[in-house]
C-alpha cells in the first residue's frame, strides 16, 4: 500500500506525514496540491467502498454523447 494511504491515528497526523514526505524545496502550492490529491483519492475510495461508482462503459457513453 502507498505510504500516505496507510491508516494513521488522526487526520492531522496524516497531513503532517504527507507534508514531511515532500522534498525540502517544496512550495506551499506543492503542499496544497499534495493534500488535495490525497483528499480526492480518499473520497474516491470512500465512494467505491459505498458502491457509489459508475461503470466504465457508462462513463464512456456520457463523455461521447
Amino acid at each position: 500500500m502507498v505510504e500516505w494511504l496507510m491508516p494513521t491515528d488522526t487526520e492531522k497526523q496524516r497531513v503532517i506525514e504527507a507534508l514531511q514526505a515532500l522534498p525540502e524545496n517544496a512550495t506551499i502550492e506543492d503542499a496544497i496540491e499534495r493534500l488535495c490529491f490525497i483528499a480526492k483519492i480518499e473520497e474516491g475510495l470512500r465512494q467505491s467502498e459505498a458502491r457509489r461508482v459508475v461503470d466504465h462503459e457508462e462513463v464512456k457513453r456520457r463523455f461521447l454523447s
